[in-house]
């Protein structure tokens, strides 16, 4: 079997021996005592073993074993069914999803982790090193758990934020590659589909910290309320990152229309100041004969005085305007 861990906590501390579970327990848990198993990819012979020892519900089972459900909290008589989504970069800046169901009952915490990297080992020994917190109970676990797989997005955001702030400088300084701006809507894709699968736990962390639920002790909503927290601020970024994203290829743009208005305008004020020059030159590049300035010998002298008068004057028009 898939057994992470199997253990009975007494009073904040581990039993010396893991439980085996294939079975009907041996001795009930009592007051003080609770019991935590955790199981990794599990087949649906194995969860049926843990069903029949904890009494959980053939829903809860089956949405625990199909690793597509959405974040969610159920109520199944004085048990609770957590559904909490996990996430981690995968290759390139690609994210991969996982899952990880939580049965939580007065007695007993059952973990399930479906596509997940991130193992609770970890967790569990600081969960035991600190055996205050461990004896409130099976609650205190269920929030640390949830606490773990939310910070466990920080490492993402970081990562992106570093990205899109490197892209935001790019686009300031010349307009974004066509491969930039492929990677610019692959990252929106990314950032709408991790608001789209983390957002409702939102609601579920919202749920624990402020409803009366079985097997929550009022004294532990503190607690979710700072996982709560911590989604929220995770959501908040990784909005703020698809709306940069967004505005660097508005801004971009408006600063690339801008480079190729000054570029517009110093041709035009180019080919305005050319145009006299080429129109003069081409009335007389007619060879006519009878036009009065050919055979005075200040004809030549006057027309280039002229047409350097009127492209100087052209110059500093355009100059003054700030189109040269």
């Amino acid at each position: 079997m898939t057994i992470v861990t199997a253990r009975r906590y007494a009073g904040g501390k581990a039993a010396e021996q893991d439980l085996a579970i294939d079975g009907p327990a041996q001795t009930l848990p009592g007051a003080g005592e609770f019991e935590w198993i955790g199981l990794t990819d599990p087949t649906a012979q194995e969860m049926e073993c843990v069903r029949t020892r904890f009494a959980l519900h053939l829903l809860a089972v089956e949405d625990a074993l199909n690793p597509n459900q959405m974040p969610k909290l159920e109520v199944y008589g004085q048990q609770l069914f957590i559904i909490a989504r996990t996430a981690a970069i995968d290759t390139g800046e690609n994210i991969a999803y996982g899952q990880t169901a939580i049965f939580l009952g007065q007695h007993f915490i059952v973990t399930v982790r479906i596509g997940s990297t991130r193992a609770h080992s970890d967790l569990r020994r600081r969960l035991e090193a600190d055996g205050d917190r461990l004896a409130e109970g099976p609650d205190y676990v269920a929030h640390a758990i949830l606490d773990f797989i939310v910070d466990g997005f920080q490492p993402i955001l970081e990562k992106y934020e570093d990205s899109v702030q490197e892209m935001e400088d790019r686009a300031i300084d010349s307009f974004p590659e066509p491969s930039t701006i492929r990677r610019i809507f692959r990252l929106r894709r990314q950032f709408r589909r991790f608001t789209r699968i983390i957002g409702p736990m939102e609601e579920v962390c919202e749920r624990l910290a402020l409803t009366d639920l079985p097997v929550i002790d009022p004294g532990a909503r503190i607690w979710f309320r700072d996982v709560l927290d911590h989604v929220r601020r995770s959501l908040i970024r990784m909005t703020g990152l698809r709306d940069t994203l967004a505005s660097i290829v508005e801004t971009a743009s408006l600063l690339e229309q801008h480079r190729q208005g000054d570029m517009t305008r110093q041709i035009t004020a180019w080919a305005a100041i050319l145009a006299v020059p080429t129109a003069i030159a081409g009335i007389y590049g007619m060879n006519f004969d009878y036009m009065p300035e050919l055979h005075q010998k200040w004809g030549y002298p006057l027309i280039m005085t002229v047409i350097g008068v009127i492209c100087g004057g052209l110059l500093l028009r355009f100059k003054r305007i700030g189109w040269l």
